[in-house]
């Protein structure tokens, strides 16, 4: 198993040198692996920490928990990396994959009670100050994504990625009006969907 990424040192990097590091990791070297998570540990755990965010209180899952869980999945992911922004986006989709096994897990332990209850980063706010079932919001997105693709993956990008409009727009190579427009059509039809 690789190096524990509890205590490395937290430099930050360059786009460049994240890319840098992928590459050399797909090429396999291990070794760029452990480098690659001491530089990106400081956004994945500003990734987990805003996903946990709005977590009802005693949820059990923690930030570096889930920091681990999502490196042990990426660890084992077969994905031939772009760059830094595809890195961020397949790592905070794993982070919300974990979310929602969690949330699942946690349902199924209650026997059908009480649903896990989160709160999207201010940016997505679905409603005001109001939590958002995860598990609905997860079969949402879907749904979302059966329907228009693109859409949902720029949710997922901006919202849960933590991309801003114009990252968001250059991994989805389109103009940020667009990822505005679809940002804005998807809140509504997520809104629309989880009333």
């Amino acid at each position: 198993m690789r190096g524990d990424i509890t205590n490395v040192p937290l430099p930050s990097a360059s786009a460049g040198e994240v890319t840098r590091l992928l590459h050399e990791w797909r090429r396999g070297d291990d070794a760029s692996f452990d480098r690659l998570m001491a530089v990106v540990y400081p956004e994945l755990h500003a990734i987990a920490r805003r996903q946990l965010g709005g977590e009802h209180e005693g949820h059990t899952l923690q930030t570096t928990a889930l920091i681990h869980e999502a490196y042990l999945r990426l660890v084992g992911a077969d994905v031939d990396w772009d760059d830094r922004k595809h890195f961020f986006a397949v790592a905070a989709r794993a982070m919300r994959r974990i979310l929602v096994d969690h949330a699942r897990s946690r349902q199924r332990d209650k026997r059908g009670g009480g649903v896990t209850v989160v709160t999207l980063d201010d940016g997505l706010a679905l409603a005001e100050d109001s939590g958002v079932d995860l598990l609905a919001l997860d079969e949402a997105l879907d749904r979302l994504a059966a329907m228009d693709e693109r859409k949902a993956r720029a949710v997922e990008l901006h919202y849960f990625g933590g991309l801003t409009y114009d990252e968001t727009a250059r991994a989805m190579d389109v103009s940020a009006a667009t990822v505005d427009r679809d940002l804005r059509m998807a809140k509504a039809w997520l809104l629309q969907q989880l009333r």
